[in-house]
């Protein structure tokens, strides 16, 4: 029975009164503790370095994957494999501040037909611009630009449906092949970029075709030199082409 006026507050130097202060201190320091370890998780959560949020803010950019769909221009015929095309363009887009991802997907002596018929497993990287560079083939062979026409407009409305970016290159017919077969053929790039609102690079050849000291011995094929100007010509419209 407690004495008169003590009520029931027990005294600290009783027994108990001392295991009721002991047990009283561990849980002022669990509540002391556990307090300030909330108040550091809240500053880690908000932390700019380590904080995550639903939307992008401060992740790094994706390295970008470029294909080069086209023929032995893109593909680096009867060139070493350092001095073609692909891995040049990478350099210099490097140099420019994207390191990119550059697929060589060039395969000597394609027409539009065949690489329409192959485009589908040649996008299984999922690129994020294709440097459409087809054609030459075609007017070499003398087929029809009505048919090179509607080879390059699926191969452009196929990647459109994939939300891929493109880089049309135009080429331009061998003078060899007629004013009308020119003319014809070297209105398909402008008129499809302009139809399907996509950028155009008007020739691939540019600074290069006709040129010996800038092409191999079949004047046709650019040599390490002539490599060296398309890159540099080309990259800023590859840059530009680039999603952002």
């Amino acid at each position: 029975m407690l004495p008169q006026g003590q009520g029931p507050a027990v005294n600290s130097f009783t027994i108990w009164g001392r295991v009721d202060h002991f047990l009283g201190n561990i849980a002022r320091q669990f509540r002391i503790g556990f307090a300030l370890l909330a108040i550091v998780s809240v500053c880690i959560f908000f932390h700019p370095a380590v904080a995550q949020s639903s939307g992008k803010a401060g992740a790094q950019p994706a390295t970008p994957t470029i294909v080069l769909f086209g023929d032995s221009l893109i593909a680096g015929y009867g060139l070493p494999e350092q001095d073609g095309f692909a891995p040049n363009l990478a350099a210099s887009l490097k140099k420019a501040g994207v390191d990119a991802r550059v697929i060589n997907s060039g395969v000597s002596g394609d027409t539009t037909a065949a690489g329409l018929a192959r485009l589908d497993w040649a996008m299984v990287d999922k690129p994020d611009l294709v440097v459409l560079e087809l054609g030459a083939n075609d007017a070499l062979r003398g087929v029809e630009p009505a048919q090179t026409r509607k080879n390059l407009e699926t191969i452009i409305q196929k990647l459109q449906a994939q939300k891929t970016a493109i880089l049309l290159v135009g080429m331009m017919a061998p003078p060899n092949m007629g004013k009308e077969y020119g003319r014809e053929f070297n209105a398909i790039y402008p008129e499809l970029s302009e139809k399907y609102d996509v950028p155009l690079y008007p020739f691939f050849l540019d600074g290069v075709a006709a040129n010996p000291s800038l092409n191999q011995q079949d004047g046709m094929h650019p040599n390490a030199k002539g490599v060296d100007v398309i890159v540099e010509k080309i990259t800023p419209a590859i840059l530009d082409a680039l999603p952002q």
